[in-house]
């Protein structure tokens, strides 16, 4: 039995599982391939995911979906919200002249069965589930029949409470867009990383205690209800600001921490699922509170992984299945689509070269195989450099039009991240904080001291460990600095010519694509 998936919504995306050996044959997101950041499904995406199947597939599972119009709310499949009676739709369609089995489930039941999925536990192992995004902000228990219990809802909408906070200190927002922007939540996070949340005032505690007064209340957040507050356009780069955000950040986790700790008493593992799932802090947070055995984030833990679950399921509906198989480099192929560049030299990929390269002090863009899941750059579509020196943290953020003193992140051997990091074991999809103990790393050593590392195995991704391997004997190190590959504003790069264009814009020194390694030269004039 073959599914084929569809998330309509926000950051759309589309699956294939095969039931039958529950494998996750690919997941494909519409923002991938240089579309805009969040794109909803487009023909692109849908003509390349099709060209996986060759037959058209058992079932056809849409993941469900509600927007609020002028005057009313549209569905799409089974809607938003629930996960008992009326969240699942079941039925027959016709799909390209077949007959096909159909089958809908809520938004809300997509986040709980992607992570569920994609956790390490074996199926029928009792797990605690928490959803926290923009709308969602609930525990669940999926018991050993696959049975989920809804164990409350902590807060409605964390995901825009948190983000609002960016949106009402910045002068260059304007509140008729709405109340908030998709980017506004990982800015918070790093401007909390550079506060200190006992240096508040009065006047931020009375704005956290409005703001969360009500913490299940629907709050449509809107920016000029706050003129009066000493923080409406105080700057995103003010200090108190800053101390507010560390605050705000501690008093949102602490709501969920609270509830966690008197009502999930079983000592389960933690799923965890929703655009906050990217929070690094907090799943930080929540790896170190002694409430769970173990604590589990899906790299697509936002809703590019909701196709994915819906997708699944399916499968646990048909077939009783509720685990897969699966690869965090299930995104699209690179496709090579440009014969000649210019202004290049290229030579067959030797990993030693590159590394020498990277010591040197050139930064490389970096796309090997297939697209990462989720919207973190773990290695196949990376920008790569040496990690020693803040005037490369300087360059990097530059040519990605970030502040300079934004974050950078590192990809480090995980036989060697003891030795450079306060952290022990996998770290493999970037989604937690630890502390830099390595002095000699500046560049990815962010100014509050820490750093979101992922960690790298052979079996993990090969070309990347041998890659770190070869820097570490020639440098001494095996860790680079590993930033996103992609257009401002957009998903990651895959194409040749979108790579050439976007390396020659902005300033990269080489690129690797494929099994070629290409050195730019200055044009001359």
């Amino acid at each position: 039995m073959r599914i084929f998936s569809i998330n309509s919504g926000h950051d759309g995306s589309t699956a294939g599982v095969d039931a039958s050996k529950q494998d996750l044959l690919f997941a494909y997101e519409a923002e991938k391939d240089s579309f805009p950041r969040n794109a909803p499904v487009n023909p692109d995406t849908l003509i390349t995911a099709a060209s996986w199947f060759d037959q058209i597939p058992d079932v056809l599972a849409l993941s469900g979906w509600s927007s609020t119009g002028l005057d009313h709310v549209k569905s799409s499949g089974a809607g938003y919200f629930g996960v008992g009676d009326g969240s699942e739709v079941v039925g027959a369609q016709r799909f390209f002249g077949k007959v096909v089995d159909y089958y809908s489930s809520t938004h809300e039941r997509s986040h709980i069965w992607a992570t569920y999925a994609m956790s390490p536990f074996r199926q029928g192992e009792p797990c605690y589930v928490l959803v926290w995004e923009g709308s969602l902000g609930d525990f669940y228990e999926i018991d050993s029949d696959l049975k989920i219990h809804h164990l409350g809802r902590v807060m409605s909408n964390p995901g825009q409470k948190f983000s609002f906070l960016y949106a009402l200190a910045d002068p260059g927002f304007n509140p008729t867009n709405g109340s908030v922007r998709k980017g506004d939540a990982g800015k918070l996070m790093a401007a909390s990383a550079l506060g200190d949340a006992s240096e508040i005032d009065q006047e931020a505690q009375n704005l956290i205690d409005q703001l969360l007064s009500d913490p299940t209340a629907i709050d449509r957040l809107q920016k000029d209800d706050f003129k009066s507050s000493a923080f409406h356009n105080i700057g995103i780069e003010s200090q108190r600001f800053r101390d507010l955000a560390a605050s705000y950040s501690e008093a949102i986790f602490s709501v969920f921490h609270d509830y966690a700790k008197v009502n999930l008493t079983k000592g389960l593992p933690l799923l965890i699922s929703g655009g906050c799932g990217l929070n690094c802090d907090w799943n930080t947070r929540w790896r170190k509170s002694g409430l769970f055995r173990d604590v589990f984030v899906p790299p697509c833990t936002n809703d590019s992984g909701s196709a994915i679950g819906t997708a699944v399921d399916a499968m646990r509906h048909f077939t009783g299945k509720a685990k897969l198989d699966w690869t965090v480099y299930a995104g699209q192929p690179f496709c090579d689509d440009r014969s000649k560049m210019d202004y290049v030299t290229a030579s067959e990929l030797n990993l030693r070269e590159v590394a020498a390269a990277l010591n040197d002090g050139m930064i490389i863009g970096w796309a090997i195989g297939n697209c990462e899941l989720g919207p973190r750059a773990l290695g196949n579509r990376s920008i790569l450099a040496a990690p020693f020196s803040t005037k490369t943290r300087d360059r990097l953020n530059g040519l990605k039009g970030r502040p300079i003193s934004a974050p950078i992140a590192p990809v480090c051997l995980e036989e060697d991240v003891s030795k450079h990091f306060d952290w022990s074991g996998p770290s493999p999809y970037m989604l937690n904080f630890s502390k830099v103990t390595d002095p000699e790393l500046r560049a990815v050593t962010h100014l509050d001291g820490s750093a979101r590392v992922q960690t790298v195995t052979q079996d993990q991704n090969a070309m990347l460990y041998k890659l770190l391997q070869e820097f570490k004997a020639i440098s001494g190190s095996g860790v680079l600095c590993n930033t996103s590959l992609n257009f401002q504003g957009a998903g990651f790069i895959n194409k040749t010519s979108d790579l050439y264009t976007y390396a020659r814009a902005a300033g990269l020194d080489g690129v690797v694509a494929g099994l070629s390694f290409y050195r730019f030269h200055r044009r001359s004039g």
